[in-house]
């Protein structure tokens, strides 16, 4: 009778005690998934909000920024660098909407016009709590802006792209993260310039074909600053602190190098590329010491010129060191 009767009982309380694990775990669970909502939404409680001074005076952002909106091919790409993929972007300057190198991070991203042509309506539909552009750029449009969102503005575009680059990081307050990826990138160009040792002595020639004239890019130019920063020499016809020269086939000795990169605006229609060819065979293009040497090489507008980010800029030394460390013999 006994035995009978303590079966069932000790049946009841091994059920009972895996009903009860059952519950715990169940507990527990949840209990996770609260700790992490609430984790989230005591980052947003924490936010504080912060004041950053930009080219159009001061700015002050409330709210966690979280819908940003680009209004620079540059910018878009010091977003990506720092894995913040905008609610919306300028197109890129060729590509459909977007450059090649950075197409696969931009899906979903809507297009607000191009950096001449900023698409406000658009922009307004996306209800952004960020917005940032350049002065140079945009300065006609920023009061309609500012009063979509906070917008911040970078001053100019040119050579010198780090520094809008941090400004950028500021506007999303990630100036660690900012600074730690311009340490990694100027590393970079330490460990190259280390590596190419005498081969920095070459003069770096740099070029482009646009649909309606040449150009000579001088220092202060994207691919200018990261030659200079790296140590490369320029033709003295080219080592000068200004933009570029609209060049005439009589200036094609000065395009004479140790090394010669050209690269091509296309736009679709051909003209470009038409002019490039009918200048690289030219008599006086092809009595260049460098072409004689075989030491021209084509390379990326986009990568060497146009988009003028983070991203380009590391594609760009990625292109150096396959001409000038990958190719040793």
């Amino acid at each position: 009778m006994l035995k009978r009767f303590l079966a069932p009982l000790a049946l009841l309380m091994v059920l009972s005690l895996v009903l009860s694990a059952c519950g715990n775990s169940s507990s527990e669970e949840d209990t996770t998934q609260d700790s992490e909502d609430n984790s989230n939404d005591s980052g947003s409680e924490n936010f504080e909000p912060y004041t950053i001074e930009h080219a159009m005076g001061e700015t002050t952002v409330e709210e966690k920024p979280e819908r940003v909106v680009i209004l620079t091919n540059e910018g878009t790409e010091a977003l990506l660098a720092m894995d913040v993929k905008p609610v919306g972007a300028v197109k890129s300057w060729t590509g459909d909407p977007w450059y090649d190198h950075i197409s696969d991070q931009m899906e979903g991203v809507e297009v607000v016009g191009d950096e001449s042509n900023v698409n406000i309506e658009k922009i307004l539909e996306l209800e952004p709590d960020l917005i940032i552009g350049n002065k140079q750029r945009q300065e006609d449009i920023y009061e309609k802006l500012n009063k979509i969102a906070p917008t911040i503005f970078s001053e100019k575009l040119r050579g010198e792209w780090q520094s809008n680059f941090m400004t950028y990081a500021e506007a999303l307050n990630m100036e660690d993260k900012g600074q730690q990826l311009i340490d990694e990138y100027d590393q970079r160009l330490q460990d190259f310039a280390d590596q190419a040792g005498d081969k920095l002595n070459q003069k770096v020639s740099v070029i482009r074909f646009l649909p309606d004239h040449v150009r000579i890019y001088h220092k202060d130019s994207f691919s200018g600053v990261i030659l200079e920063q790296i140590g490369f020499e320029r033709p003295e016809s080219q080592d000068v602190n200004d933009f570029m020269e609209k060049a005439t086939k009589e200036r094609i000795p000065a395009m004479d190098g140790d090394v010669l990169f050209y690269f091509t605006y296309e736009t679709g229609d051909g003209a470009a590329s038409n002019l490039q060819e009918e200048w690289l065979n030219d008599p006086l293009f092809q009595n260049l010491d460098v072409v004689k040497s075989g030491d021209v090489h084509e390379v990326s507008d986009a990568i060497w010129n146009t988009a003028g980010g983070y991203i380009a800029a590391n594609e760009m030394v990625d292109d150096l060191e396959k001409y000038f460390l990958e190719n040793e013999e």
